[in-house]
């Protein structure tokens, strides 16, 4: 078992405490075996076409209490992240990694993919590592068998917990120690810093300076622990760009994901200016039309999928959702009695829904969904399993 860091905050409690109520059901969950999430008449157009699409969801809010059947504080219907995850393996998703915003969330990312993975994953991939040391193949496998990856940072919005804390240097040190000893070039599940950045938007939540202030200081933790970022910005690209140029110039970022870009043209200009820099798009990059047009102008050596779920979802009123072909039958979250597990609740986004982005960003950037699908997977292997690359994958 991995080591663990204490974490200080205890800021969500409640939510926490179904998420570990959720990890506890799935251990015994997870036993049951897999079935199909979707009719014969709701099988994706593309996936029937060709079978071997594979996806990495680049960011998932898995520690959610939507996903304990808990929304605003009140329960709705049992933990149902098992049934989810086989929806995501069933459309060829072959990794999630499992976003993190607080220290808190940190530990709890970690417990929750290691009680979520692991039995129903394969062992594909075995024979490539044959010519290894023994050490390593028995490495690289054990990195195969698993799908589930964390995170490990401060969501600009709870960048305040730094100096509640108590001791803001003592906090940003248990960061670096929990990415540090998980990370994956120690055989663990931490692949990136962050999610950290500028968010505008919200600024009831944290103020701009304190947010800047520990924006800059996270690109140390991507220093010290060789990690890629996983970037957010909302409302504040002029400020975020000047910050990551900086850390470029500084060697403090050597690469990421600026997620969820819903960004001008300008704006994706700018970031792709500068090297290492790559684009995540889910359901709230493809709302407007004026978005979609932006996309155009992404190429697909710097395009990463995500869902962002269980938010971001792409609904019918956005200008992208006429793209949509797959979907699947969704129940009011007030209607579920007894779990069906081919059925998702409506209006929660889940990583099986990166098909969705998929079949909307391929028409915005008017590129072939499998040349697309390919390129998103490779793009996101190169940056967050880079030695699962060099050896051909999962």
């Amino acid at each position: 078992r991995a080591l663990r860091v204490a974490a200080p905050l205890r800021n969500r409690g409640a939510a926490r405490a179904s998420t570990a109520a959720s990890i506890a059901i799935a251990r015994g969950a997870r036993a049951s075996s897999a079935t199909s999430s979707m009719s014969a008449d709701d099988a994706p157009t593309s996936t029937t076409r060709r079978t071997t699409r594979r996806f990495v969801d680049i960011g998932a809010n898995l520690t959610d209490a939507m996903f304990a059947g808990e929304y605003h504080g009140k329960r709705y219907h049992d933990a149902d992240l098992p049934a989810v995850l086989r929806r995501a393996w069933n459309v060829g998703v072959e990794k999630i990694v499992v976003t993190a915003g607080t220290l808190e969330d940190a530990t709890t990312a970690l417990d929750l993919a290691e009680a979520h993975d692991g039995d129903e994953s394969s062992d594909e991939g075995a024979a490539s590592s044959a010519s290894a040391s023994a050490s390593s193949a028995r490495l690289n496998q054990g990195r195969r068998r698993r799908r589930l990856y964390t995170t490990v940072g401060v969501h600009p919005t709870r960048c305040g917990a730094f100096e509640a804390s108590g001791d803001a240097e003592a906090h940003l040190a248990s960061l670096a120690a929990i990415a540090s000893a998980n990370s994956r070039e120690r055989g663990g599940r931490v692949v990136a810093i962050g999610e950290c950045g500028l968010d505008y938007d919200r600024l009831q939540f944290c103020d701009a300076e304190t947010q800047r202030v520990w924006f800059r200081r996270q690109f140390e933790l991507a220093k010290s622990t060789r990690l890629p970022m996983f970037l957010h910005m909302r409302a504040a690209a002029d400020d975020f760009i000047e910050i990551l140029a900086e850390a470029v110039a500084e060697g403090t970022f050597t690469t990421g994901v600026v997620h969820s870009f819903d960004g001008s043209v300008d704006d994706l200009k700018k970031l792709l200016a500068i090297d290492g820099v790559f684009i995540g798009v889910n359901g709230c990059s493809l709302r407007a039309a004026e978005s979609l047009a932006t996309l155009r102008e992404l190429p697909v050596d710097r395009v990463m999928l995500e869902t962002d779920a269980p938010w971001c979802g792409i609904k019918r009123s956005h200008a992208g959702y006429e793209h949509v072909r797959t979907t699947w039958t969704a129940k009011d979250k007030k209607k579920i009695d007894e779990f069906d597990e081919t059925t998702t609740v409506k209006d929660r986004c889940e990583p099986c829904h990166v098909v969705q982005v998929l079949e909307v960003l391929s028409r915005a950037m008017g590129v072939d969904e499998d040349v697309l699908a390919d390129a998103c997977h490779a793009n996101a292997m190169k940056v967050f399993f880079p030695d699962e690359e060099t050896v051909g994958g999962s």
